[in-house]
C-alpha cells in the first residue's frame, strides 16, 4: 500500500470524553499517531482527569470510570506538552470535523495554552467513507481493511483504525488524489469559520450564520438588523471557539463602519 503523500506531520487522533457536549463535556483519553512525510509513525496516548464526574452509561461504552482517571493529569497539565507535539501538523480522525477537534480547542481554550488551528489541514475519513459508503467505523474498518475492530472505543484502537481506514481509501478510490490539500477540501472543513459550523463562508466568501432563525444570513447583517443577537450567543451554550470568532467579526463591524 502506497504511502499517504505528507508535506508535513499528520496527527491522526482520537478522543473519549465525558459525553458529547462540546462546550460543558471534558476529554478523559485522547489517542494520536503523528505521521511524518518520510513514514514514521509516533504514538502518543494518554488519559486525563476530566475534573467532573463521568456519567455511568458513557464508562459502559469506553469502559473508563472515575477511578481510572483519579491520578491521571488534568488537561490543564498536559496541554503544553500536547500543544508542542501537535505544532506544525495537520490532522485526521473519525467523525473528527464535527467533534473532535472542536472539542480540543475547546479543551486548549480553557487552559489558555496558544493553540492555532489556522492554516491547519484537517482529514475526516468519516466524511470520505459516508460520501463514499455510508456506514460507521466498525463498518469502515471491515469494507476496507478486511478485518473486525478489536476494543472499539478505546481510543488508540479507534486511531489505529482510523489510519488504516484512511490509506485504504486513498488507495480505493482513483477519484481521491494522494495529498492532504486535496483530502482536506473533500472532507468538508474549508468553508467552516468555526470549528462547530455555526458560522461558515458562502459561495462569495463571506461570513454567514448557519443554524437558526438567522441561517444564510450574513453575520455583518444580522449584527446591524438586531444588536442583541451578539450578546445573546455570548450568554448562551455556544463553544469558545465559536464565541471567539464571533467576537472577532463583531470587532471588524464596529471598526469598518
Amino acid at each position: 500500500m502506497p504511502a499517504l503523500e505528507l508535506k508535513r506531520p499528520l496527527v491522526v487522533f482520537d478522543l473519549e470524553t465525558t459525553g458529547i457536549s462540546i462546550s460543558n463535556d471534558r476529554i478523559v483519553e485522547i489517542a494520536c499517531v503523528k505521521v511524518l512525510p518520510n513514514g514514521e509513525e509516533i504514538t502518543l496516548v494518554q488519559r486525563i482527569n476530566p475534573g467532573i464526574p463521568i456519567p455511568a452509561e458513557v464508562t459502559a461504552i469506553h469502559g473508563i470510570s472515575d477511578a481510572d482517571v483519579a491520578d491521571k493529569p488534568s488537561f490543564s497539565e498536559f496541554a503544553r506538552e500536547l500543544a508542542v507535539f501537535m505544532q506544525g501538523c495537520d490532522f485526521g480522525g473519525f467523525n473528527s470535523n464535527k467533534f473532535d477537534f472542536p472539542m480540543l480547542v475547546e479543551e486548549f481554550l480553557r487552559a489558555g495554552v496558544d493553540f492555532d488551528p489556522e492554516n491547519r489541514k484537517f482529514v475526516d475519513a468519516q466524511r470520505i467513507f459516508h460520501t463514499m459508503e455510508p456506514r460507521n467505523l466498525k463498518a469502515a474498518y471491515k469494507f476496507y481493511c478486511d478485518a473486525d475492530l478489536e476494543n472499539a472505543h478505546s481510543a488508540e484502537a479507534d486511531t489505529r483504525a482510523t489510519w488504516e481506514i484512511l490509506k485504504a481509501q486513498v488507495v480505493r478510490y482513483q477519484q481521491l488524489e494522494n495529498n492532504i490539500d486535496f483530502l482536506h477540501k473533500f472532507s468538508g472543513q474549508s468553508n467552516n469559520v468555526d470549528l462547530a459550523g455555526r458560522i461558515v463562508l458562502n459561495e462569495k466568501g463571506q461570513e454567514v450564520f448557519n443554524f437558526g432563525k438567522h441561517r444564510g444570513k450574513l453575520v455583518s447583517q444580522v449584527f446591524k438588523a438586531e444588536p442583541g443577537y451578539y450578546q445573546w450567543m455570548m450568554d448562551n451554550d455556544f463553544s469558545l471557539d465559536t464565541k471567539r470568532h464571533l467576537t472577532r467579526l463583531k470587532l471588524k463591524e464596529k471598526f469598518s463602519a
